[in-house]
């Protein structure tokens, strides 16, 4: 059954059309889901009881159920959530200085393959809705109501790849930005994707300005063809012809997401490689410690290695940031969590 989180706004003032109700009741049932948060459609105390049997009748409300929930010594937490069909799905709250950011999944599985990533251990079965996405941070959201806090960031950084679940994950943007819901800045929402050429292309048109990632992870072709095989469809030429043109059709700032592996692209010649990669461009460089899993036998870089890959980069020119570790003593990598229980089942 449809679950009325799949519903945009213009889309809920649609639907009340449809069932000859006036457009003005979809907002109102908007702001229930999204401002007061309801778990029942009876607790919608100005929406007619015609309304509410249909509703009861038609849709539900939330499509996701906790199936366990880790928190780790810093305090990041990893939900495990099971969808009507029984499939699984993981979503994990971070905490930061400027506030509390979700990571949200757009699919069930990973198709894309990326050699270190836990996510493609378990090959995708089907897109998650829009529903099922916005259904993640209200979960997380009504939790952190209890202690009068928010979700102040989301990315789409979790299982999957967002542009291949493109018209979903754009509803998901639309809902969980617009100022009569949650109301999350565009600003503070982001994109992620490995890649997908045609994808960013189309999302360089989109009139809401949220913020695009590439995960990147290697300088060169030859590296990047085999940590990510994505590369061979879309080489660093093609990827970096479309991020020229995202940003000349956005003006906005790009970040590129680069996990550091021991040995593997990690050295000072990787460094300068990158820089070159991306000079001129509108851009910055976020640097992220590799949560390890166990499958595919990569290892973190220390400390120093770290910084001195930053320092590397930062005496080059190139804007960056050494991104804090998270969750590090629970399942953190993505898509570890689900491989575990899918295991088990």
């Amino acid at each position: 059954m449809k679950t009325l989180y799949d519903y945009t706004y213009d889309q809920l003032g649609e639907l009340m059309l449809s069932i000859g109700e006036k457009k003005y009741r979809g907002q109102q049932l908007f702001e229930w889901l999204y401002r007061k948060r309801v778990t029942t459609f009876d607790d919608m105390s100005d929406i007619s009881l015609k309304i509410k049997t249909w509703l009861h009748e038609n849709v539900q409300l939330s499509p996701i159920t906790l199936k366990t929930r880790q928190v780790a010594a810093d305090g990041t937490v990893k939900y495990l959530f099971a969808m009507e069909d029984g499939a699984l799905c993981e979503t994990v709250l971070m905490h930061y200085s400027y506030g509390k950011s979700l990571c949200v999944s757009s699919q069930i599985g990973c198709n894309m393959g990326c050699t270190f990533c836990a996510s493609g251990l378990l090959k995708k079965t089907r897109n998650l809705s829009s529903g099922e996405m916005v259904a993640q941070v209200l979960y997380v959201q009504q939790e952190l109501d209890k202690e009068q806090e928010r979700v102040s960031h989301v990315v789409v950084m979790g299982t999957g790849e967002p542009f291949d679940n493109y018209d979903n994950v754009l509803n998901f943007l639309y809902t969980i930005n617009h100022d009569r819901g949650l109301a999350i800045g565009a600003r503070h929402l982001t994109v992620s994707t490995c890649g997908l050429v045609d994808g960013i292309r189309k999302f360089a048109h989109e009139p809401i300005q949220v913020n695009l990632a590439i995960s990147l992870h290697a300088p060169n072709d030859e590296l990047r063809s085999k940590l990510m095989p994505i590369n061979q469809a879309h080489p660093l030429d093609k990827l970096m012809e479309a991020m020229n043109y995202y940003m000349s059709k956005s003006n906005r700032r790009i970040t590129y997401e680069y996990i550091l592996l021991q040995g593997v692209n990690d050295s000072d010649a990787h460094a300068r490689q990158l820089a070159d990669l991306i000079r001129g461009q509108n851009a910055y460089v976020n640097l992220i410690p590799y949560n390890p899993v166990d499958e595919h036998g990569f290892r973190k870089v220390g400390v120093k290695e770290a910084l001195r890959f930053y320092d590397q980069l930062h005496k080059a020119g190139v804007k960056c940031t050494l991104r804090q570790e998270h969750g590090a003593d629970i399942d953190a990598a993505c898509g570890q969590l689900r491989a575990k229980h899918e295991r088990k089942r």
